[in-house]
Parts: C-alpha cells; sequence; structure tokens
C-alpha cells in the first residue's frame, strides 16, 4: 500500500463499523502515540515533594544540604569549557619526506606514457588525437599547444626536464595544500619531522600556490606558446604536499584536553544551609537546589512502585491534556478531523514542539526559547487564529504540567507567544511581511519579561536578556514556520492566500519568462484575469485563485509563442507550413507543456487545474475544418483534434473557459458597442453548454447570468469606441491584418 493509498483510506468518511473503528482508531492511535512520546521525553521526578523555587521568589523555608554533593557544570557549560580546551591546541601538520619521490614518481610514468603514444606509428593526426586522449586521461584540457609541445621530442623532453628540476628544488622546502592551511584557522601550527617539531605561524610556511607560482623561475629563457600553461597544468595534476596535516592526532590530542575539563565546578557539604527562608532566590541558589535534588535522585527516592505509579500519572495527565486538541478538532473542525493528513500534520507539529521543550529543558535554557510560535503560525496561516489559539493554550498548560518546566514563568511565556503568534497572522497578508509578525510576536516576550521582572525583581540587565530570547524565538520559529509551510501545504494539499499572492507576482520566474518570451499572451492572460476576477467576485468564487490561476493558464505557449496569433507580427504564418493535423497538435501541446512547466515550478494542484481544464475537450475547429477540406474521404477522428481535457470541475476553471474565449473573440469585433459585446458573450456561453464543456462545474443558471452580465461590463469599459478626431494631415491607412490560422485558438 502506498502513502496516497494510505491516506486516501483514513480520510474517507466511515461506511460502517469497522471502517468507523479504522478511522477513529488511527486518530486515537496516534493521539495515544503522542502522550507516550511526550512522558517519555519529560520522565517523572522520584521526588514528589522536593520544594519549588524560581529566581526572584522569596524563599518560604530554609532547605538545608542532607548529603554532600557535587554542583556539575550544565551540559552546555560543560561543552563551552570543552570547546575552549579543545581549540587552545594547535592543529598538527607533518613533513613528508617521501613527497618528492612519489610526485617523481608520477611525473615519470606520464613521460614514458607520452614518449610512447609520441613515437608511435601513424598518421600525425592520429598521433595527435592521442596525445590529446592522453591528457584527458589524467584531467587536463588538451589544448593544440600542449600537443605540439608533446608532439616535438626536444620540447618534450626540456618540459619534463623543467618540470623535474621544480619539484626536486622547491618541494624540498615543504609546500602545503593552501586550502588545509585555512582549515587549520589563524593559530599556530605544530609541524612534525625530521625527529622534532615545533610551533611555526601558517603565513610563515610555503603553499601550493606559491609552489605553482615559484615553478616561472625555472622555466626556459625561450619557449614556446602555451609550455609555461602545461608546465603549470602538470605540477597542478600532480602535486604531492610535502606539508600534510594530521587531522588525527590533532583530534586525538584535542579529545585529550576535553577530557581533561572537570564536570564539576563545586561542592556542598552536609549540613550546609543551601536557601535560607525569607531570602530571596537567586540565580545561584537555584542551580544549587537543582544540583542538590539531581543528587537525591541518584541516591533513589521512590522505589519503583511508586515511580510506575507517578509515570501512570503523567501519561494520563498528557492524554487528557491532547484529547482536548482532539476534541477541538472533532466537535468544531471536523473537515479537519475527517482528513486524516490534516491530523497527522497537528500530531506532528505538537511532537516538534515537545521535543524541543525537552531539549532546552535538558540544557537548562529559558523557556522563551520553546518554540511555541512555530505551530501557531503554521495552523492559523492553514486554518485560522481561533484554531491556533486554542492549540497553543493547550499546549502551553501540558508543558507547564512537566517537573522541568513547572512554573509561573513557563506558563505566561508560553501562552502570551502562542496567543500573540497566533492572531497576528490576520494582520499578514504576504510571506514578505514576515517581520510585521515577528514584531508582533517579539512585543508579546518583551511585554512578559517586563511583568515577569515586576513579579520576581529582575534587574533591567535580566529583563533585557528574557525579551531578547524572546525576540530570538520569535524571530526562528516565524522563518522556521515559513520556510516549511510550503512542504505542510504540500502535505495537507491547502493552498493558502499567501501563496496565491505570491504566486500572482508579475516578477515570479514563469511569469516574467512568458512576459518577455510571449508579450502577446502575457497581455491576453492578464485581460482574461481582470475578466475572470470580476466574475468570480460577483458569484461569491475564489477570486484571488481565479486571477492566479488565469496568469499560468497559457504559459505553456511560450515554448513556441510563434504559433499563436496573439503573438505574430507580421510575416509568414508557421501553421501555412504544416498539415492541419500537425498543428492540431502543436496548438493542442501547449496544455500538456504547461504542466509540464508548473510542475518543473513546483505550482500547486489548484493552480495546475486552470492549465489542464480551461480549454476542456474542445475541438479545434479551424484545422479539423482544413483536414476536412483537404481529404474529404478520409477517415478523420476528432479526438485528434480535440484538447485532452478534462472539462472544468470547479466554478473558477469554468470562468476561465469562457474567459478565455470571450476575451479572444471580442478583440477581434469590429464594432465593439456594448449590444454587439452582450451578444458575443452570450452566443460564447451558449456554446460552451451546447458542446457539454460546463456540465461537470458547479454553477447554477443565475450564477451564469452574472458571469455574462461582469463579462459585458468589463469588456465595455476595455473596448468602449472612442471619439474619431479629425487627422491633421493626410497619412495612409494601415492594412488590416487578416486573420490567421492561430486566431481564435487560444
Amino acid at each position: 500500500m502506498t502513502a496516497r493509498e494510505f491516506f486516501r483510506i483514513l480520510s474517507s468518511p466511515p461506511g460502517g463499523t469497522r471502517d468507523a473503528w479504522l478511522h477513529h482508531g488511527a486518530r486515537a492511535a496516534l493521539l495515544l502515540i503522542l502522550a507516550l512520546g511526550a512522558t517519555l521525553m519529560f520522565p517523572v521526578a522520584p521526588l514528589p515533594d522536593f520544594p519549588f523555587m524560581e529566581r526572584g521568589m522569596v524563599a518560604g523555608e530554609d532547605v538545608v544540604a542532607g548529603v554532600s554533593y557535587p554542583i556539575y557544570r550544565s551540559q552546555s557549560e560543560l561543552a563551552r569549557a570543552q570547546q575552549d580546551a579543545a581549540a587552545s591546541i594547535n592543529p598538527i601538520f607533518v613533513y613528508d619526506s617521501t613527497a618528492v619521490d612519489s610526485m617523481m614518481a608520477q611525473v615519470d610514468r606520464f613521460f614514458v606514457r607520452a614518449d610512447s603514444v609520441a613515437e608511435s606509428t601513424g598518421a600525425r593526426s592520429v598521433v595527435r588525437r592521442r596525445l590529446r586522449d592522453l591528457l584527458s586521461a589524467y584531467g587536463i584540457p588538451p589544448s593544440a599547444e600542449d600537443v605540439e609541445i608533446l608532439e616535438d621530442e626536444s620540447q618534450r623532453r626540456r618540459l619534463r626536464a623543467t618540470v623535474r628540476r621544480t619539484i626536486l628544488e622547491e618541494l624540498p622546502r615543504g609546500i602545503a595544500v593552501a586550502g588545509e592551511l585555512e582549515e587549520a584557522g589563524s593559530q599556530g601550527v605544530r609541524l612534525r619531522g625530521m625527529g622534532r617539531e615545533r610551533v611555526v605561524e601558517p603565513d610563515s610556511l610555503l603553499t601550493s600556490v606559491d609552489f605553482f607560482d615559484r615553478s616561472r623561475f625555472h622555466l626556459p629563457s625561450v619557449t614556446r606558446p602555451g609550455y609555461e600553461q602545461l608546465q603549470r597544468l602538470l605540477l597542478v595534476r600532480f602535486l604531492v604536499p610535502s606539508i600534510r596535516p594530521d587531522w588525527n592526532a590533532t583530534e586525538q590530542a584535542r579529545e585529550r584536553a576535553r577530557g581533561a575539563v572537570s564536570p564539576s565546578k563545586g561542592d556542598v557539604l552536609r549540613g550546609e544551609r543551601i536557601v535560607a527562608a525569607g531570602d530571596r532566590v537567586t540565580e545561584e541558589q537555584v542551580e544549587r537546589l537543582k544540583a542538590y535534588q539531581a543528587e537525591l535522585e541518584r541516591l533513589g527516592a521512590l522505589d519503583r512502585g511508586q515511580r510506575g505509579a507517578r509515570t501512570a500519572g503523567a501519561l494520563l495527565f498528557n492524554l487528557i491534556t491532547l484529547s482536548l486538541i482532539g476534541a477541538l478538532l472533532y466537535f468544531y473542525r471536523p473537515t479537519v478531523y475527517e482528513d486524516f493528513r490534516h491530523v497527522v500534520l497537528f500530531g506532528g507539529l505538537v511532537l516538534a514542539v515537545v521535543a524541543t521543550a525537552a531539549l532546552i529543558a535538558t540544557y537548562d535554557a529559558p523557556a522563551a526559547l520553546i518554540p511555541i510560535a512555530f505551530p501557531a503560525l503554521v495552523v492559523a496561516t492553514l486554518w485560522d487564529g481561533r484554531l491556533a489559539l486554542t492549540m497553543s493554550l493547550i499546549l502551553a498548560v501540558m508543558l507547564t504540567g512537566q517537573a522541568e518546566l513547572t512554573g509561573v514563568t513557563t506558563l505566561l511565556t508560553l501562552a502570551v507567544g502562542g496567543a500573540v503568534a497566533s492572531l497576528s497572522v490576520r494582520v499578514v497578508r504576504r510571506r514578505a511581511q514576515i517581520w510585521s509578525f515577528i514584531g508582533l510576536i517579539a512585543a508579546g516576550y518583551v511585554l512578559v519579561a517586563v511583568v515577569l521582572g515586576l513579579l520576581r525583581a529582575w534587574s533591567f540587565e535580566e529583563v533585557l536578556l528574557a525579551a531578547g530570547w524572546g525576540a530570538v524565538s520569535a524571530v526562528g520559529s516565524a522563518f522556521v514556520a515559513m520556510g516549511f509551510l510550503p512542504v505542510f501545504e504540500g502535505f495537507t494539499r491547502i493552498t493558502t492566500d499567501q501563496s496565491l499572492l505570491e504566486l500572482a507576482d508579475v516578477n515570479r520566474p514563469l511569469l516574467r519568462r512568458l512576459s518577455m518570451e510571449a508579450p502577446g499572451t502575457y497581455a491576453h492572460s492578464v485581460n482574461v484575469a481582470n475578466l475572470a476576477e470580476a466574475a468570480a467576485s460577483a458569484i461569491g468564487a475564489n477570486a484571488l485563485l481565479t486571477r492566479v490561476g488565469v496568469y499560468y493558464h497559457d504559459v505553456g505557449k511560450m515554448l513556441r509563442p510563434h504559433l499563436y496569433i496573439e503573438n505574430q507580427h507580421g510575416g509568414r504564418n508557421p501553421h501555412d507550413r504544416l498539415k492541419p493535423a500537425t498543428s492540431a497538435a502543436q496548438i493542442r501541446n501547449h496544455v500538456i507543456e504547461g504542466l509540464k512547466l508548473a510542475e518543473e515550478h513546483k505550482l500547486p494542484d489548484q493552480v495546475k487545474a486552470f492549465i489542464n481544464e480551461h480549454h476542456g475537450t474542445q475541438p479545434i475547429s479551424f484545422f479539423y475544418d482544413q483536414a476536412r477540406e483537404a481529404e474529404p474521404d478520409a477517415a478523420l477522428d476528432i479526438r485528434d483534434f480535440s484538447y485532452p481535457g478534462p472539462r472544468p470541475q470547479s466554478k473558477e476553471t469554468a470562468i476561465l473557459m469562457v474567459a478565455d474565449s470571450v476575451e479572444s473573440a471580442a478583440r477581434v469585433l469590429p464594432d465593439p458597442s456594448p449590444e454587439a459585446i452582450r451578444e458575443l458573450v452570450d452566443r460564447i456561453v451558449r456554446g460552451k453548454i451546447e458542446q457539454g464543456q460546463l456540465d461537470e462545474a458547479p454553477l447554477t443558471l443565475r450564477e451564469l447570468t452574472l458571469i455574462k452580465e461582469q463579462f459585458a461590463s468589463v469588456l465595455s469599459g476595455m473596448y468602449h469606441q472612442r471619439i474619431d478626431y479629425p487627422p491633421a494631415r493626410e497619412e495612409p491607412q494601415a492594412e488590416g491584418t487578416p486573420e490567421r490560422a492561430g486566431a481564435g485558438v487560444p
């Protein structure tokens, strides 16, 4: 079973008891998996009565150490200390005394082969081709000058001598690859070789670039064109650096430095007072309390039965809180609940936040870094802000219930961050305005920092730091949400207004290319978009989707724009040289080519439907009639002269089909009066109905009437009659362009 079939089955409405069990059971299983995951990521604390204290609180009792214990560095502190220790170790490079022999051996093998080829029997052209093949085999792009040098025995011997001399005189100085020295950084290098070790500055070592530059000092006084370039290419190809890094030795030395860092940064003795009653709790005291709690947990404060009971309680807590999200979807968002893709996305968002929160709690990082805004932004953009707000508040309650995140600080931070993110999407319509809701979310975190600062008597620097972490969380959550939103749109098959607005940007690569390569088609698409959008608004269809779909419906034409009348500006019509069947195939092919371009540019399915359906299964009558006239007795298949379809499946694509034909026909009206335009619109709509092209579109007769009225109104404004002013002087009248074979084929 494929993933597509799996989601289709679980998203289908249950048709019986067995289907209902499968339908709801899959969602219940996902809920249980999420609750189990949260419980495993936040294991229960084995000390149920350990006093909870946050920085800034006033201690209500003395806390005295019952055992002696060390204060360990946090994971981040230990990592930083180990990183500093490792960074103090200079990278190790070794001098390779065998580099000269290795490089000389490679060079000699090359020239032996060159001698063999150059002295081989055969025509001169054959020998030159073999020399070119030899250079290519060694990865050296051959040139005519290179071949002439290798073909000439004296030049070949001289080249071999200068290359060898360069190696013998320059390589023993010590040559390192420039990129490897840059990777080592600007600190000193420990150079080992010839029985000793010393620290040298990287700038004092010769690099491969210096080696190649110095090779010119070994050139003959007079050389043929290309001689120096070929010598340099050979040195580049066969270079064996005589100073090379020993990354294994470097890493071993750094690993020893990391291991020398002590995990402890102090000790608390038994009987020592950790916190005194009435004191305002400091950051250092919170750290000592956590270390004391960890030591008691290590000693085992609960037996196995008590630990199991607390784990079961934590699982039920997580299950109940997450069930609230499930109940919200079931009772108030049934369309979301029915689509299993949507449910899976909700579960993934919850799991991502819980996992990140567990990681942040492990490293004792600020609660503001928990990306509660990430799922809120995604849900608010794909669905609506109320659903996102409710989900964010439920997540805030669930996370605050975990032992590592308990406290008013975490609850207030998560609740406000998620709420502001959920509601801020209302003020943003484009992803380009991402900084708008980043600013709103960051402002919410700043407000929380100020409130907590007043409650906990934080210093100005502490308030500023808390606000800064909130801003970091806002930026990270927003950019991750907007970055993954196209993925989520593709997975859920939801196309948001933000995506449509971005696709409507005329500077998009595909639209810009259309305007440059097929300007007539582009102008036609813009005119049709104005018509279709007005009609869609009149009947309550998705006007934005309609405009965007119309923009892209004819993109396939830009691959052969000269085949279509709107892009022909005089000259001979290419269809005059083609058979009618061939012309029909090429005209029809713009739908297929358009779909390929849409796939290439990753247009959403809703937009691709406009490309696929805008001609339906209409016949290309002009070429069909031509074919019948040319061969009256031939058995013609009308399907060879028709578009592939399908017929329009939505109101929006049906509007495009009619607007496409109406706009094309209106452009050639000799007298574009309102009456003539209205009669034209009626005739075209009637023709589509008679052909059955609108049979599968959910349009009512009243909606068709409103569509025709909008078309007539907009076209009358576009092609209104103008006053005939007398000419200032007599000028020859331009002859009208005869209608071409491509006319009437939008």
